[in-house]
C-alpha cells in the first residue's frame, strides 16, 4: 500500500477586504496556509514571503528529520521577512499566522504559528489539531471565557505570536497518517465566521475540490469580513482502484495572484463596497507622494454639507447615541511625534470627513514600544465593549512591549555575562488533546519560552546589535 494525498485549494479576499493577504499552497507532500497581517503594509508581502520559503520541501522527498526540515524552512522565512523590513521601513510591523503539513511515507509533520487552523476528520471524528496562539485562546486555557464567550469577545483578533521577523518557535508535531483521513487548514477568515459544527458537515462532501468551495461559500454567506482560505486533502492509497494521487501544485492568494478568486456580484452592496474598496498602499507610504492641488472651494463646502447632513441623519436615528457607547483603543499621531497608544469612544469609522469616535483618553504609551503583533492590531483598532474592557486592552499592551534597549557602557572593562531579559508576558499553555482527537507526539519543546512578542529570554548574545523600535524600547 503507497499512500498519497488528493487535494484541493481556494482563497478568495471575502466580500470587506480591499485585497486578498493571504497565501496558500498544496502540494503532493506541502500543504501550507499563511494568512499576512499589517494591511496595506505588507500583509500580502509576509504571506508570500513565508510560502516561498516552505515551496522547496514540496519538490525532495522528505528522508530525514521532517521536523527540522519545517523548522529550518520557517526560520529561513524569517529571516527573509527581517531583510525585507531592514530594507523598507514601510513594511515594519507586518507578519503572517503559518499553519504546513508536510507528508512522507505514513507520516504527517505539522507546523504551527497564529490563529490559521488546522482540523482532522477520521473515522468520523472531527478534531481541531493547532492551538491558537490568540488573548482569547489564552483565556479560554485559564478558564476565565468559554469558547462560545470567545466567537464575540472584542479582543477575539490579537495574536500573541506570528511570523514577523523576530526569533521566534513554532509548534512542531508529527502523526501517523491513515487511509481516508481528511485535512483542513484555514485562516481564520473561516473558522471565525463558519461554526465547526459546519466545517464538520461541510466536510463530508466526497470530493476535496466541492469541499473548499462550500466552505469558502459558507465563509462568504456569513458576511465574508475577512479574507478565506482552507485546503481539503485527503490521505488515499495509490493502488486501490479509483484513487489517484495528484501531483501538479495549486498556490493561490496572494502567492498565486490569486487565481481562484470569484468573480464580486456587482448587484449586491457587499460586491460593491468591496469593487470600491482601492488597493492603496499604506498611509505610512502615500505620506511619500506628492500632496494632490487644493480641493476647489465649491468641493469643500459640498462635503460640509454632506458632513453635517450625515451627523443630523444619525443624531435624528438615535445612531450617534449607540456610537458614542463604543469604545476602541487605537493610535493618536500627534504632528512628528511618535504615535501613542489611546483609547477612544465610538466606532473605528469616518463617513465624508465625519470620524465617528472622538479622543476619550491618552495612555502615553508609544506604538514604537509595542512588539510588532502588538503594534499591528494597534494600528488596525482594537474595539472594546465599554470602557473596562479597553483599559483591560492596555494593561495587557503593557505586557507585549518591546525589552528595554541596554544601557550604553562607559565603563572599559568588557562584560562578563550577558543578563537575561524577559518582557514578563504570560506563555499561552499547551492543553492536552480534545476528546476525539487524534494523538500526537511533541518534537522537542513544541513550544519555547517565547513570550507575546516573540522574543526569548536567551535569543540576544552579547555581540547583536539592539535597536530602538525595533527589537528594543527606550526606558520610560
Amino acid at each position: 500500500m503507497t499512500l498519497a494525498l488528493r487535494y484541493a485549494a481556494r482563497s478568495d479576499r471575502g466580500l470587506i477586504r480591499a485585497k486578498n493577504d493571504d497565501s496558500v499552497y498544496a502540494g503532493p507532500r506541502l500543504l501550507a496556509v499563511a494568512d499576512g497581517m499589517g494591511g496595506y503594509a505588507g500583509g500580502d508581502v509576509a504571506s508570500q514571503v513565508v510560502i516561498a520559503a516552505l515551496e522547496h520541501l514540496d519538490e525532495e522527498l522528505p528522508t530525514g528529520d521532517m521536523l527540522a526540515a519545517l523548522a529550518r524552512a520557517t526560520n529561513d522565512g524569517t529571516e527573509h521577512l527581517r531583510e525585507l523590513v531592514r530594507e523598507d521601513n514601510a513594511l515594519e510591523g507586518m507578519g503572517t499566522t503559518l499553519t504546513a503539513l508536510l507528508f512522507a511515507g505514513s507520516r504527517i509533520a505539522l507546523c504551527h504559528i497564529g490563529d490559521s487552523r488546522g482540523y482532522l476528520l477520521r473515522d468520523g471524528v472531527f478534531a481541531q489539531i493547532t492551538h491558537d496562539d490568540t488573548f482569547v485562546q489564552a483565556m479560554i486555557d485559564e478558564g476565565r471565557i468559554t469558547e462560545e464567550e470567545a466567537r464575540s469577545h472584542p479582543q477575539r483578533n490579537l495574536i500573541l505570536r506570528a511570523l514577523n521577523g523576530n526569533d521566534v518557535e513554532p509548534d512542531l508535531s508529527i502523526r501517523e497518517a491513515r487511509v481516508d483521513d481528511r485535512y483542513l487548514l484555514c485562516s481564520d477568515g473561516l473558522s471565525g465566521v463558519v461554526s465547526d459544527e459546519t466545517i464538520h458537515e461541510a466536510l463530508q462532501i466526497p470530493d476535496p475540490q466541492d469541499a473548499a468551495n462550500r466552505l469558502i461559500e459558507l465563509a462568504l454567506r456569513g458576511g465574508g469580513p475577512d479574507n478565506i482560505t482552507c485546503v481539503v486533502a485527503d490521505v488515499i492509497d495509490d493502488t486501490r482502484d479509483g484513487d489517484t494521487a495528484m501531483i501538479d501544485p495549486v498556490i493561490d492568494g496572494a502567492a498565486g495572484d490569486n487565481v481562484g478568486q470569484r468573480d464580486i456580484d456587482p448587484i449586491s452592496s457587499a460586491g460593491r463596497a468591496a469593487l470600491a474598496a482601492p488597493d492603496k498602499p499604506s498611509a505610512r507610504v502615500a505620506a511619500r507622494a506628492v500632496s494632490p492641488p487644493p480641493p476647489r472651494r465649491r468641493k469643500r463646502v459640498l462635503v460640509g454639507l454632506l458632513a453635517a447632513g450625515v451627523v443630523l441623519a444619525l443624531a435624528a436615528g438615535g445612531v450617534w447615541a449607540y456610537v458614542m457607547s463604543q469604545y476602541f483603543v487605537g493610535v493618536l499621531a500627534s504632528g512628528g511625534d511618535p504615535e501613542q497608544v489611546v483609547i477612544f469612544r465610538g466606532v473605528n469609522a469616518e463617513l465624508v470627513g465625519v470620524d465617528f469616535y472622538r479622543l476619550q483618553e491618552e495612555t502615553g504609551i508609544m506604538v514604537t514600544d509595542l512588539d510588532a503583533t502588538a503594534r499591528n492590531s494597534v494600528m488596525d483598532g482594537i474595539p472594546a465593549a465599554d470602557l473596562v474592557a479597553a483599559q483591560s486592552i492596555l494593561d495587557n499592551l503593557l505586557e507585549m512591549r518591546l525589552p528595554l534597549c541596554p544601557e550604553r557602557s562607559t565603563s572599559t572593562v568588557p562584560p562578563a555575562t550577558v543578563t537575561e531579559t524577559t518582557t514578563g508576558t504570560a506563555v499561552v499553555p499547551t492543553t492536552e488533546p480534545t476528546v476525539g482527537q487524534p494523538p500526537a507526539t511533541q518534537a522537542g519543546p513544541s513550544r519555547s519560552s517565547t513570550t507575546a512578542g516573540g522574543s526569548t529570554a536567551d535569543e540576544t548574545d552579547a555581540g547583536q546589535s539592539t535597536r530602538s523600535g525595533v527589537n528594543c524600547r527606550e526606558e520610560d
